[in-house]
């Protein structure tokens, strides 16, 4: 991460958002008081909002917002807690969030910025609130269909088929034909601990695998820790069995509402996690988008031509006059 801004980013301003339905979401504002707005929408979903997303604007012109999604990081309840229902958990939930965050803080329109899980959260709350947008920036570009799930949890497979036959082979034998996120997740609600721990660990290992195609991948450490890794399995299966609660399609069939909005797409071409053709089928469609392609890197920013190409486009907008 030494290409992004330097470590030390710290915010000025956090608090706890009541966002209904007995959730607080944490948030936390960096940078500038006056600059130029931004929000950061992680990835995941339920990986949490931490200080490496501060470090990918310029602290000395930019206001940063940043929060933790619903269930996740610091926001109450806890995802992790097997006891916390996700019913009030979902795609049009967080929408609502971050549109209620802006308001608290007064803000007419924000540069919103998303990786993985979060390009998908980013298109569909600009879909729905364009006003709300100064620009997008996005990369490792998904949108959560169901043919993006099925490609992840069991096309894959044809790449990675020793791991991907020991994450098939962790459901129950009857289940195995069938949808393997809809098992992971009756697994992960499962009464006995024991199911919960295994399903978590095995989801979590294979997260690990079908990412690394980037020759600078390295295992997410965060994974070592019991609690995370059950919050973040739970969540993402939870979003990704119900295809993030989109109509199948819909943010592309919807992205004629971002015209006028300027928007940069950043995906490397190894990412087979999220293949490029999600982001090319989504600048055909969004003419004010610009498509970046990265050879050599696959999903994230393990990669430092991702990371440059990431602060060339928030420094380019940090330049563009306007909100």
């Amino acid at each position: 991460m030494s290409d992004l801004y330097p470590a030390g980013i710290e915010p000025h301003d956090h608090g706890m958002l009541d966002v209904g339905d007995g959730n607080l979401v944490y948030w936390e504002v960096c940078g500038n008081p006056a600059g130029k707005p931004a929000v950061v929408l992680h990835g995941g979903p339920g990986s949490g909002a931490g200080p490496t997303w501060r470090r990918m604007f310029d602290p000395e012109a930019y206001r940063i917002v940043l929060f933790d999604q619903r269930g996740c990081g610091r926001s109450t309840p806890d995802a992790a807690d097997p006891r916390t229902s996700l019913a009030a958990n979902t795609t049009r939930h967080l929408i609502a969030d971050i549109e209620l965050l802006r308001q608290h803080l007064g803000i007419d329109a924000w540069l919103v910025l998303g990786g993985s899980w979060g390009v998908t959260l980013a298109l569909a709350y600009a879909q729905r609130h364009p006003g709300s947008v100064s620009g997008l920036v996005l990369f490792s570009v998904t949108s959560t269909t169901r043919r993006e799930v099925e490609w992840v949890t069991r096309d894959m497979g044809r790449v990675f088929s020793e791991e991907w036959a020991r994450f098939r082979d962790t459901v129950p034998e009857g289940e195995r034909d069938g949808s393997l996120v809809d098992a992971y997740a009756r697994m992960l609600e499962d009464p006995d601990p024991a199911v919960r721990e295994r399903a978590a660990r095995e989801w979590c290992r294979w997260e690990d695998v079908h990412v690394s195609t980037d020759p600078g991948h390295r295992p997410d450490p965060r994974f070592e820790d019991p609690v995370f890794r059950f919050r973040f399995a739970r969540l993402v299966t939870h979003y990704w069995r119900h295809a993030a609660f989109l109509e199948d399609g819909a943010l592309l069939r919807g992205a004629g509402r971002l015209a006028g909005i300027p928007g940069v797409l950043i995906h490397g071409r190894l990412d087979i996690s999220g293949p490029p053709d999600i982001a090319w089928k989504l600048a055909r469609v969004w003419p004010d988008a610009e498509l970046v392609l990265i050879g050599g890197e696959g999903h994230g920013l393990s990669g430092s031509t991702t990371a440059q190409a990431l602060l060339a486009a928030t420094d380019r907008f940090r330049d563009t006059p306007g909100p």
